[in-house]
């Protein structure tokens, strides 16, 4: 019989975290029985109708950095004990990460009970050639209700004379009809981007940001189940006014002054399709170091 997860990795979390290698290899099985058994919470949103994601997809898209170190986020054992933190604090709903995150974090026996959002399309590496084609690499619809996922997260760059656009676009429409037909989340962060010296950029305008967001709530069969994850920008209630769809903000980057970051995420808090916060490096890497309290300052904006 395959040990429980608590049986398998016991003792402190230092001791569970460095365990996962031998339970990786020994055991593959748990992964499956243990999200099999996993806890799941009824409601997407918590008894205050908001939703809090802590996101860590950034790694399996080749993207590290986080402040001034180009590798942050490439020690997986501090990221895991960082996500640990994170989802321990109260208010946190959840997380959203690529299969090898959230399976050791399902090991770790940290996901009972909370939100768990499966990050799909990943193809897109930073920095290269081939960004924009941003290809599904990681979760499909099908793994995710297989998983007992409560959703799906793609990310959809619009480059206007990129080609590679039309097929990320397709593959997103897919993917939200998919996730719909099993009555999960497809959760859509949509802009619109450039190519400028070798490296795509995303257009943060207000004008920009509208378009993206008109053509993210069209995609696929049905958008009943879509929700959007989108930034900050100037102009926010004109912004959110091109979509009836619930919507999630994004974190963004670390920056050296949070409290900017944290006012523009209270402002916008107050507009009726925003229902949430999704955050990754800034919270799990915040400038002063302390992820508890870059999680709680957070939450209380919830």
């Amino acid at each position: 019989m395959t040990p429980s997860t608590r049986e398998a990795l016991p003792g402190s979390r230092a001791h569970r975290i460095a365990a996962l290698a031998d339970a990786r290899a020994l055991h593959p099985e748990s992964i499956a029985a243990t999200a099999a058994r996993r806890a799941r919470r009824a409601s997407l949103l918590g008894a205050a109708g908001r939703l809090m994601l802590v996101a860590a997809d950034h790694p399996a898209r080749g993207a590290l950095a986080a402040g001034g170190d180009p590798v942050a986020m490439g020690d997986r054992s501090e990221l895991l004990d960082r996500l640990c933190t994170a989802l321990d604090r109260p208010g946190v709903d959840g997380v959203m990460a690529t299969p090898d995150v959230l399976e050791d974090l399902l090991l770790l026996g940290v996901l009972e009970d909370k939100i768990v959002v499966g990050s799909m399309n990943r193809g897109g590496l930073a920095g290269v050639s081939f960004e924009i084609d941003d290809r599904f690499t990681a979760y499909s619809a099908d793994a995710i209700a297989a998983a007992r996922l409560d959703g799906g997260k793609m990310l959809l760059r619009i480059v206007d004379d990129d080609p590679a656009t039309a097929r990320t676009l397709e593959g997103c429409a897919q993917a939200v009809s998919a996730l719909a037909d099993y009555g999960l989340m497809a959760m859509v962060e949509p802009f619109i981007a450039r190519w400028l010296d070798g490296r795509v950029r995303n257009d943060l305008t207000p004008e920009a940001m509208i378009r993206a967001i008109s053509i993210a709530s069209g995609l696929g069969s049905t958008s009943a189940h879509t929700w959007l994850k989108v930034p900050v920008v100037p102009d926010m209630a004109r912004v959110m006014a091109a979509s009836t769809l619930p919507t999630l903000l994004l974190g963004g980057e670390v920056t050296e002054d949070p409290r900017g970051a944290l006012d523009g995420w209270r402002r916008a808090m107050r507009l009726p399709t925003v229902r949430g916060l999704v955050a990754g490096r800034s919270l799990l890497y915040p400038s002063d170091g302390d992820v508890a309290g870059a999680v709680d300052a957070a939450v209380e904006i919830l």
